[in-house]
């Protein structure tokens, strides 16, 4: 267990960057970017880095956007953070990413302290991991071993309207389905024609229709992206655009047999073609907590006054989904939500005003403050290390 004057040595260091990071948290929330557009937060944080001491790669893992920030003094655990910078279209910072991205920074910076300090041996390493809402940065990253090369075990933070761990984050994959009909005349001869539309909308009423035999945690939405260009003429091309989600990758590999089946048979029935594409990346992971890290933080955020509901009634709420389950199968990883008030859900308006105000600023940074400290005690620690690599191999089995 590290001491108290480390622990205090962590809070100082975050606290001495607050108002930084808080100019750097107001600019990207007032500047939205969407997935792998984040040119203004990706230079505005890997300058700021720069400016720490950090050694940068810039366009890391092939990705625009993406960015790794590492610091060193030799040999010993590699630790590792994200932060995530884009929005959401509409509703910008939704889903509060101007927190999350400093919350990394503030972990990266207390990390590094420690390190020049000699309080640590080791490395740490902030990855800058663009297009989380729509698209899969993290995914790129894992896919090119660029996370698992280089930490040992991987941690972020992202505001929710309360605190927990172990609600579940769905694994997902998106898909585009396009339909290939005959354009024809509506009134004059629409039965020359055949059908893109109506074929999409069967598809739509199909995956209704299935939700019935699948799954009750499972999830399908989408939209129609390609509706036709004039009602007189019978639409030759139809495309809509599905996400698919389900509480195990397990679980989700099966469900996307039922909506390809959807796809088809709406094919079939109208006499059209179907093109149907998977997301090019893989699917984006469920996210294995590991309970060794998961405890610790949870330890630390309760002497801060922060109350959690049970892991069972944690894992009974619905969420959504994140890359991050990418990287917590990839390495040992914990994904904590930390509670802003807001009277809203995330990707509202209202959750895009509070993470704006001065108090959600107050709790990202007491939310990083621990989860620094959670991963000091893991780095000077054998035995807790060997728990975390425990947890993480039970999850891979």
């Amino acid at each position: 267990m590290i001491s108290s004057s480390i622990e205090k040595d962590i809070a100082d260091t975050i606290q001495n960057v607050s108002g930084e990071l808080r100019k750097i948290s107001l600019k990207i929330h007032d500047n939205p970017e969407l997935s792998y557009e984040e040119v203004k937060a990706y230079a505005l944080l890997t300058d700021y880095l720069e400016q720490k001491g950090f050694i940068v790669t810039r366009h890391a893992s092939g990705l625009n956007t993406g960015f790794f920030a590492e610091y060193s003094n030799g040999p010993g655990r590699r630790i590792g953070f994200c932060s995530e910078y884009d929005a959401l279209p509409g509703v910008g910072h939704a889903c509060g990413h101007n927190l999350i991205a400093i919350a990394g920074l503030a972990c990266a910076i207390a990390t590094k302290n420690l390190l020049e300090k000699n309080h640590l041996q080791g490395t740490v390493v902030l990855f800058g991991t663009p297009a989380e809402e729509l698209g899969s940065g993290k995914i790129t990253m894992v896919n090119n071993k660029d996370i698992q090369s280089r930490v040992d075990y991987c941690m972020m933070l992202h505001p929710m309207p309360l605190d927990g761990i172990y609600a579940p984050m769905l694994a997902l994959d998106s898909v585009k389905v396009e339909y290939f009909g005959k354009p024809s005349h509506a009134a004059a001869a629409p039965f020359n024609g055949r059908n893109a539309v109506d074929a999409l909308m069967q598809a739509y009423n199909n995956i209704a229709m299935v939700r019935q035999q699948t799954l009750p945690t499972n999830r399908v939405h989408g939209i129609v992206t390609d509706g036709g260009n004039a009602p007189n003429i019978i639409p030759d091309y139809a495309a809509g655009f599905f996400y698919a989600r389900s509480v195990k990758r397990e679980q989700l590999y099966a469900l996307k047999d039922q909506i390809d089946n959807c796809f088809k048979a709406a094919a079939i029935a109208t006499e059209t073609d179907v093109k149907i594409q998977w997301g090019q990346e893989g699917i984006v992971e469920d996210v294995f907590q590991n309970t060794t890290l998961a405890d610790n933080y949870v330890e630390l955020m309760t002497k801060e006054g922060v109350k959690f509901h049970s892991r069972e009634w944690e894992e009974q709420q619905a969420t959504g989904s994140t890359d991050f389950g990418n990287i917590s199968y990839a390495v040992p990883g914990l994904h904590p939500g930390f509670k802003i008030v807001t009277d809203g859900p995330n990707h509202s308006h209202e959750f895009t005003l509070a993470a704006r105000t001065e108090d959600s600023h107050w709790r990202t940074l007491r939310a990083a403050k621990c989860l620094t400290i959670t991963a000091a005690r893991i780095a000077t620690d054998d035995e807790l290390f060997e728990k975390v690599l425990e947890d993480f191999a039970k999850g891979k089995q």
